[in-house]
């Protein structure tokens, strides 16, 4: 079996590192941090212990074939609670009929029967994106080979865009804003973001929402001793300044505690980083221009219980576009922190994540990247973080939703800060922005292989686990060769 060097402890670089040590390879993860988990990470203080990433766990079946010991998974219902600007809720349900139901009592019958209209073509989507797109490489010529497939190719719909899809089948705005969140799971703007993103809803909401008590780093510390049972090494405070290559191969990696030889590179790294300072390759560097999105965070300490929240939530502003607007820098107009943002409240009522009588607070909201050009915001701006923080919680207030006055305490985490933490090029969330044609899993030299939220089939940890089992299951296929 091969030895095989993999670069970065996130959660793709793990779950890469759980196959292929299954598989009988000697397999070392070195990551720069002095913890893993990436983006999946966790913060405690003062009794309460935060996810600072992902907070909702879909599509739990992509992690059951890693062997992994998790707590009993628990569903969410509501799957989220959307508040509305003009005053209305929704509740989502991993059951049609019932989140029908909801619907047509929020906004009336006709509102229901376009979602389900709207459904059943997400549905196609999502079949044609399992089937052609999720589990296996995609290149411009697999894409082509999808045109045999007629039904995929109609269903996925290339050229079309998410608001396009929403336009066409939704006629209240409210549903509308519904369907152009799922844009930002991607870290994409709706307006430009593919169609095929409709699969994300349906992915959603028809194999449900989760919570895993103790919080979703739980995952982290079973991918960890899994690896353990299997033998794999985690080197942590080790940062790869390089890939070494030979004959057009990958040959090993360099650390500042000198070289380690390789069969086999495996880079959890952003696919920019990669390609700019560890595998400096110009022309792979060209196609990375469409970055995601990123966050702006508020990890709140709160006293006493608020009622009406669900575990997820999701403030709607009084106008979306304004935000997308703000976001991208769209016309031409500098990048900015958006003045009326979508608001997303994450609070378990699990016991083990906060203290008796207190809550957990997981504020996100979707904000330029880090950076000085004219699509990101130079985040690290004296007063910058502290201002947008209290004009976050007074948006909150206004949205009925006060808590100023029972803050035990306050923490930010800018774009910046991600950018620092995991090496995110500008704190972009899910590095290059949602669209079918992402970088590829496999390098552009023999034996080097790419997995995380950057490449194909995207970010979210479902997705970042199966690119994944994509490179793990082509690595296989080599090795038999």
């Amino acid at each position: 079996m091969s030895r095989v060097v993999v670069i970065g402890a996130g959660v793709g670089g793990l779950a890469a590192a759980i196959r292929l040590g299954a598989a009988g390879h000697d397999v070392e993860v070195h990551e720069r941090a002095v913890t893993v988990g990436g983006k999946l990470a966790v913060y405690e203080r003062d009794g309460f212990r935060f996810d600072t990433g992902p907070s909702l766990l879909t599509l739990p079946q992509v992690f059951t074939d890693l062997g992994l010991r998790l707590p009993a998974l628990q569903p969410l219902d509501p799957v989220v609670r959307h508040f509305f600007p003009d005053g209305t809720v929704l509740d989502s349900s991993a059951e049609h009929e019932v989140f029908l139901e909801r619907i047509a009592g929020a906004f009336g019958t006709g509102a229901a029967a376009d979602w389900n209209r709207l459904w059943h073509r997400a549905e196609r989507i999502w079949r044609a994106s399992w089937r052609s797109v999720l589990r296996r490489e995609v290149t411009p010529a697999s894409l082509a080979a999808l045109s045999w497939r007629l039904t995929d190719l109609a269903a996925i719909a290339p050229g079309r865009s998410l608001r396009h899809l929403s336009l066409r089948y939704l006629r209240d705005p409210r549903l509308r804003m519904l369907l152009d969140r799922y844009a930002t799971y991607t870290g994409a703007d709706p307006r430009r973001a593919p169609a095929a993103l409709a699969a994300i809803p349906y992915a959603e909401l028809h194999f449900g929402g989760w919570y895993l008590p103790g919080g979703l780093g739980t995952i982290g510390t079973a991918m960890v001793d899994r690896c353990t049972d299997l033998g794999v090494r985690i080197v942590t405070s080790s940062a790869i300044t390089k890939i070494e290559t030979s004959g057009g191969r990958a040959t090993g990696v360099r650390s500042a505690a000198g070289r380690t030889p390789a069969d086999i590179v495996v880079s959890d790294v952003d696919a920019l980083t990669l390609y700019r300072d560890l595998l400096p390759t110009p022309r792979r560097l060209a196609r990375l221009t469409d970055r995601s999105l990123a966050g702006f965070v508020l990890l709140l300490g709160v006293r006493g219980e608020t009622p009406g929240l669900a575990h997820h939530n999701v403030f709607f502003p009084g106008y979306y576009d304004a935000e997308f607007d703000a976001v991208f820098g769209a016309h031409d107009r500098r990048a900015v922190p958006a003045s009326d943002p979508t608001i997303f409240v994450t609070r378990a009522t699990d016991p083990a994540v906060h203290p008796p009588g207190t809550e957990a607070w997981f504020v996100l909201v979707n904000a330029p990247r880090h950076g000085t050009a004219r699509s990101a915001v130079d985040w690290r701006r004296p007063g910058l973080a502290d201002a947008y923080a209290k004009h976050v919680l007074d948006l909150l207030a206004r949205r009925g939703l006060d808590v100023r006055d029972r803050l035990l305490f306050t923490e930010t985490r800018t774009p910046a800060d991600l950018a620092d933490a995991v090496a995110a090029p500008g704190g972009a969330i899910y590095g290059t922005a949602g669209g079918l044609l992402r970088p590829p899993n496999r390098g552009p030299v023999g034996g080097l292989y790419l997995v995380g939220g950057s490449v194909h089939p995207g970010g979210g940890l479902p997705m970042v686990t199966l690119s994944a089992k994509i490179a793990a299951d082509r690595i296989a296929k080599h090795s038999r060769s």
